[in-house]
């Protein structure tokens, strides 16, 4: 089953200093029928313009995961994590217990976006912590690459649930096909360009939702940049 979320049913906002859509129910957007998927919560697709960015605020029990696109984001907590990220970047931070933190463009003069994405985690009440991690750009080529899953490694970002996230950066007339172990979830969201998902049409900025199908073809029709979520 695939359910399609184009860019026109998510909600864009504009707040001058930081713009975007929100793919699920987020601060002053609510739908009681778009709150979740699995233990997903949270897909902001956010430009933060120069010299801004969220002030200190607390989090907990919440798988935190921010992808930079573009531009430079800076990171700071209370734990005394310090850290500035670029395209390449992938900041994670489980909220466990409690954490405060701030998430803030250094730039004078260039916007950065990113993408933020929250997740319940698979155990309540752990111990917080972070981290600032890399992977190499040049692998999402014609691939789909994983950057954050449960076991972590070097280039991959290690979190406190079940689920791994990878990016690709696919070719026009490119085929792949991702296999999905039985009673899974897959989210898959379009940063750029366009495809095709088991036949489901998704350009810039549409989503797709699916359960219970055993693989799933991504047919690029044109050079596009994906993320692909595994999910319990």
């Amino acid at each position: 089953m695939i359910k399609v979320y184009t860019e026109e049913l998510v909600h864009r906002f504009d707040h001058g200093w930081l713009k975007g859509s929100h793919i699920f129910s987020f601060g002053e957007y609510y739908d009681p029928t778009n709150t979740a998927f699995g233990p997903m919560r949270v897909c902001n697709d956010d430009i933060i313009a120069p010299g801004k960015g969220f002030g200190a605020h607390p989090h907990s029990d919440m798988e935190i995961v921010s992808i930079i696109l573009s531009g430079v984001l800076r990171h700071e907590d209370n734990l005394g994590n310090v850290a500035e990220s670029s395209f390449g970047g992938i900041q994670r931070m489980s909220a466990g217990t409690g954490v405060i933190h701030t998430e803030h463009n250094p730039s004078k003069d260039e916007p950065v976006r990113l993408l933020q994405l929250w997740f319940m985690p698979a155990v309540r009440g752990s111990k917080p912590s972070y981290r600032a991690g890399i992977y190499r750009t040049e692998k999402l080529d014609g691939a789909l690459v994983p950057v954050v899953s449960a076991e972590g490694s070097d280039e991959i970002v290690e979190i406190g649930q079940d689920m791994t996230i990878y990016l690709g950066r696919l070719f026009g007339g490119q085929l792949l096909t991702f296999h999905q172990d039985a009673g899974r979830r897959i989210f898959v969201y379009v940063i750029e360009g366009s495809l095709e998902v088991s036949g489901s049409k998704l350009n810039s900025g549409d989503s797709a939702r699916i359960e219970e199908e055993e693989s799933v073809r991504l047919a690029a029709s044109e050079p596009t940049f994906v993320i692909l979520i595994d999910l319990p």
